[in-house]
């Protein structure tokens, strides 16, 4: 499956001030990622705007290149940024959430197959997998490495050895 090259960054959720800043709800780890920046999309990717962006609390106070006033910034209101994967750098063992959705979720030993990635949960102690079972069920997988064995997006799989009991219900 074809990567695609922008990615949601987050979505303007308002206006900071009155030079035109905006306030985006980051969709990245933290607002922090934004900051390295220095241009983000719209469209997704159709159109490339010039950006001066600093992390606030949770969120990322973003000044874009032609944006001047409150009124401008407050049109742009609900609008999604995007960013260029190829302007991020993973560090490794790291993934971007969209190239793990739909990863198919299998046994590292056996092979069998448990289901369909369908989201992940940012819990703060570690994130969860939402696995959809061919059965139609979501499995909540803590995202641990003594369950997580290796995560291949290339091949498209999720490798785990799940704990006792974790998919009992499903087989």
């Amino acid at each position: 499956m074809p990567r695609k090259q922008y990615l949601e960054a987050g979505q303007i959720v308002g206006t900071h001030g009155i030079r035109g800043e905006v306030r985006v709800d980051t969709w990245c780890d933290s607002p922090q990622i934004l900051e390295k920046l220095t241009v983000l999309y719209f469209d997704e990717g159709r159109s490339a705007v010039n950006v001066k962006c600093r992390a606030h609390k949770n969120i990322a106070i973003v000044k874009i290149e032609g944006i001047d006033s409150v009124q401008d910034a407050a049109a742009l209101r609900k609008h999604i940024l995007y960013l260029d994967r190829r302007d991020i750098k993973l560090e490794d063992g790291t993934y971007f959430v969209q190239d793990m959705l739909g990863l198919q979720v299998t046994d590292a030993d056996s092979g069998q197959n448990f289901g369909t990635l369908t989201d992940i949960s940012f819990t703060g102690a570690n994130d969860v997998y939402h696995v959809k079972t061919p059965q139609g069920k979501e499995v909540l997988v803590p995202a641990i490495s003594l369950i997580i064995i290796k995560t291949d997006i290339d091949s498209g799989t999720l490798h785990i050895r799940p704990i006792k009991g974790l998919f009992d219900d499903e087989i």
